[in-house]
């Protein structure tokens, strides 16, 4: 799968090549986090039995229901993407292997441009960042900068 424009040197021959318009990408993960929200919901019903939502999960909760829904959810596609995009490539020999591919070639297939900065502890923490990333820049909020600071860990 591809976000971009088809260039005539592609593999017509590939039966598994789709492409996908990025502004279908940016909808989906628009989506993501009230659907998260809607399907908790959802499942706290259910699991009182009442379907008539008596009886109500509290906030903290609620989010992190979502969190960990949207964590899982983050995980599997992202490891799909890796799987399906790495498949000709020789198997990683180490760790700094498989971050450059993610900093430099999925970064760059995913989102057009690759990782701002890169920073490690050397002790197997690596901190990736992109100063510009593109879901952010839809958010609503009175500027970027807003955005940006809502979205920092604690």
């Amino acid at each position: 799968m591809s976000f971009e424009t088809p260039l005539p040197p592609y593999n017509a021959s590939d039966p598994h090549a789709t492409f996908l318009n990025s502004s279908c990408f940016d909808l989906l993960l628009i989506e993501m986090v009230p659907l998260a929200h809607r399907l908790a919901e959802e499942l706290m019903q259910e699991r009182s039995g009442t379907g008539s939502g008596t009886q109500v999960m509290d906030e903290e909760e609620q989010r992190e229901a979502v969190f960990r829904r949207l964590d899982a959810l983050g995980y599997r596609v992202g490891q799909g993407l890796v799987e399906r995009f790495s498949r000709d490539r020789p198997r990683f020999t180490d760790t700094l292997d498989m971050i450059k591919f993610l900093c430099k070639d999925l970064w760059t297939l995913v989102f057009k441009k690759q990782i701002d900065n890169l920073k490690t502890n050397h002790r197997g923490v690596y901190v990736l960042t992109d100063n510009t990333f593109r879901p952010f820049a839809r958010m609503s909020m009175t500027s970027p900068s807003e955005a940006l600071a809502r979205v920092q860990p604690v």
